[in-house]
């Protein structure tokens, strides 16, 4: 069930140094707790203040790399690199809880290192994949969410061959690809936006 994951060159064109690892996970057990340990994301949401010291939280380094990239594409009112939330959140007492543990593998990472990373799950995505700018239109609901909210033009996305599975580069996850405790294979990715 091998998914092709391409950088398309309309995405190219904006950013030509963002640089992206995908893994497939398979045969997990998303139900057992066990396989992470609580004190990860514990640990994680206790050192936010190590990666974004300053405030407000625009003059970090992280935040503002991720406040100019967005800044040259369309976004949603409101948009910021997904990353940036959970930061904050953490930052200001509210940690980042436990959802399953796939989920919480990928919110540590995102909270000790400050890189975006996300989960699909393997077996609902259809076709390959891509990271691209949309032409605008293509289903969308958001986790959580009942309403379809297509993607505008110009948006920087993440879509398989038939919906869009991340609005704003990934500020928005669709539910239609969602790792839940129930899926098994993943398909993650982490993305670096000026790699060192």
């Amino acid at each position: 069930m091998a998914h092709q994951f391409t950088i398309t060159e309309p995405f190219r064109d904006i950013f030509t140094e963002v640089q992206l690892a995908v893994i497939t996970v398979r045969g997990i057990d998303n139900h057992d707790n066990g396989q992470v340990p609580a004190h990860l994301l514990a640990d994680a949401n206790d050192q936010v203040e190590d990666l974004i010291p300053y405030e407000p939280i625009s003059k970090n380094p992280l935040i503002h790399e991720w406040r100019e990239a967005f800044s040259k594409f369309k976004t949603k009112k409101g948009a910021r690199f997904a990353v940036e939330n959970l930061l904050k959140r953490a930052k200001k007492g509210h940690p980042v809880r436990s959802i399953n543990p796939i989920v919480d593998l990928y919110n540590t990472i995102s909270l000790t290192y400050g890189f975006a990373v996300a989960a699909l799950d393997e077996d609902k995505i259809n076709g390959n994949m891509q990271l691209t700018v949309a032409k605008g239109g293509g289903p969308f609901v958001a986790i959580g969410e009942s309403e379809n909210d297509p993607a505008l033009p110009g948006e920087v996305i993440y879509r398989d061959d038939v919906n869009v599975t991340s609005r704003c580069w990934a500020w928005r996850d669709s539910e239609v690809s969602e790792a839940t405790e129930d899926s098994t294979n993943f398909l993650l990715y982490i993305e670096c936006l000026k790699p060192e």
